[in-house]
């Protein structure tokens, strides 16, 4: 047996995990579950072109709508529609992540967790 693993000389946890410990880890996941559903019904919403775009994205990251002004429809230039459109959807999603970032390393207390 590989020293300080078990047996005598051990960690002094008796060779079981600390019902706490258990406990915590529990209450932590109810708590990240209770916050990934919150975080999925939320919705974000970014604009570009100076608001003649609008994007409205969910916490899963599913587009859900886009507004277009008529103003920025312009039949001679439909690539810089489309850039807004682009534009004004990626701006969203980075919402999302970032409202998702910050309330998981709220839970985590910065333990630097994948999530």
């Amino acid at each position: 047996m590989a020293k300080g693993f078990g047996g005598r000389g051990g960690m002094g946890m008796g060779g079981g995990i600390n019902m706490n410990m258990i406990k915590q880890a529990q209450k932590m996941q109810e708590n990240m579950q209770k916050m990934q559903a919150e975080l999925e019904a939320k919705e974000y919403t970014a604009q570009a072109g100076g608001g003649v775009v609008s994007a409205t994205v969910n916490g899963k990251r599913e587009l859900l709508s886009i507004t277009i002004d008529p103003e920025a429809v312009d039949p001679d230039d439909v690539e810089m529609l489309q850039d807004m459109i682009v534009a004004a959807v990626n701006e969203a999603i980075r919402a999302c992540s970032t409202d998702a970032a910050s309330s998981m390393e709220k839970l985590t207390g910065g333990l630097g967790l994948p999530f």
